[in-house]
């Protein structure tokens, strides 16, 4: 079975595939604190009872891949590996400025989507991931990454609202019962899951529109969402077609095929 490990900024995410099939997936919070024996201790008790005969892995944080670089060396040497880093063949052409500056995640992203949903389709298809921070990744009818837009996280953002009000706290992250709040906790729930379901519509149209003087023969534009706050603004915002919460996971077995 094939070990999967996401390192984001704020979670990490780890998933068993046998073949094709994704058995089973954790989310942990990152700490960049955590030592390679650590780590090994969180993961075994987690993937106890599956029998890992691969790994791959992609990393926001630098901290965090070094030690579990060191973790390989030492519990897995024999397994083969694959860490999304400059050198590997991920079949995802970079038409960007400077394709050094494009974390990895955002990489796995764009080939599990091409794969999953643009390739039938022979259309463009937008990744909108929604973690530490709210990133719009660009993939075209060839599986090219064309870049993107980058905004503050929905977490980030509240928190940063409550540190700098006095007068307003942090809330539970639901849809109110209407966009008009009638205390403050609705107001502040509203200002968000509409706010950024706003936010992200207004720029899912701009790319669309760009998209479409590109790429005028193409098929219609696929949006897909996901990331660990997905779900805030899952049926709020109107221009996502498909949710997939695995995707960065299934893109990193993807990769890893690819390369062993």
């Amino acid at each position: 079975m094939l070990l999967t490990i996401d390192v984001g900024n704020t979670n990490t995410v780890l998933g068993v595939f046998d073949g094709d099939v994704l058995a089973h997936s954790w989310r942990v919070k990152t700490d960049p604190r955590d030592t390679a024996d650590e780590l090994w201790l969180q993961y075994k008790s987690l993937i106890e009872g599956f029998e890992i005969t691969g790994l791959s892995v992609c990393s926001t944080v630098p901290a965090v891949l070094r030690e579990i670089r060191s973790m390989i060396s030492r519990y897995f040497l024999d397994l083969p590996t694959t860490i999304i880093e400059p050198g590997v063949k991920t079949g995802v052409p970079l038409l960007v400025d400077n394709p050094k500056e494009i974390g990895a995640d955002r990489i796995v992203n764009t080939l599990a989507a091409h794969t999953l949903y643009a390739s039938d389709q022979s259309g463009p298809c937008i990744v909108v991931d929604f973690g530490t921070s709210t990133n719009l990744d660009v993939v075209s009818p060839k599986g090219e990454f064309l870049g993107g837009a980058l905004a503050p996280g929905i977490e980030i953002s509240v928190d940063a609202l409550a540190a700098r009000a006095a007068q307003l706290r942090k809330v539970e992250l639901v849809k109110p019962k209407s966009v008009i709040g009638k205390n403050t906790v609705e107001a502040l729930q509203s200002g968000t899951i509409y706010g950024f379901a706003g936010q992200v519509d207004g720029l899912v149209s701009r790319i669309i529109e760009e998209l479409d003087e590109l790429y005028p023969d193409s098929g219609e534009v696929t949006v897909i969402a996901t990331g660990g706050l997905a779900p805030l603004v899952m049926g709020v915002a109107e221009n996502i077609d498909f949710h997939e919460p695995d995707l960065t996971l299934i893109g990193l077995r993807l990769i890893h095929e690819r390369n062993n």
